[in-house]
């Protein structure tokens, strides 16, 4: 355990974690609608809620990470005439979804730490 974990708990690692996860959505979804016109393209996505039930249970962010890895899967659009299952407005709407989260998460960060340092002013 790292002086900062220690300083910062769980919550710190906690925040950093789901900040990676819906980066890497961000990441899949934005691939996907890179690929959108590409023949026998498969769509990719991260299940959020087994990862989560998954890390609830990790001691370890390595672990979690490597889980996460395994987690991206082909998604179950339908698969257009050429073969791509990638549906547009369903990437559009993930995608804007991911950054919400994204940007959800920050605010929490945020909060969490300016929350800590008025703890430490009001210490003194």
């Amino acid at each position: 355990m790292s002086a900062l974990d220690r300083l910062f708990g769980a919550t710190a690692n906690n925040l950093q974690n789901a900040m990676g996860r819906a980066s890497q959505r961000h990441a899949l979804v934005s691939t996907n609608l890179a690929n959108v016109n590409v023949p026998g393209y498969k769509r990719r996505d991260v299940d959020f809620g087994i990862l989560l039930e998954q890390d609830a249970n990790s001691t370890s962010l390595e672990r979690a990470q490597a889980r996460a890895e395994r987690m991206q899967r082909v998604g179950k659009g339908a698969i257009r005439v050429d073969g791509n299952s990638v549906d547009l407005e369903q990437e559009v709407v993930a995608l804007s979804e991911a950054e919400l989260r994204y940007s959800m998460l920050g605010e929490i960060a945020g909060r969490y730490f300016s929350g800590l340092k008025t703890v430490i002013r009001e210490g003194k």
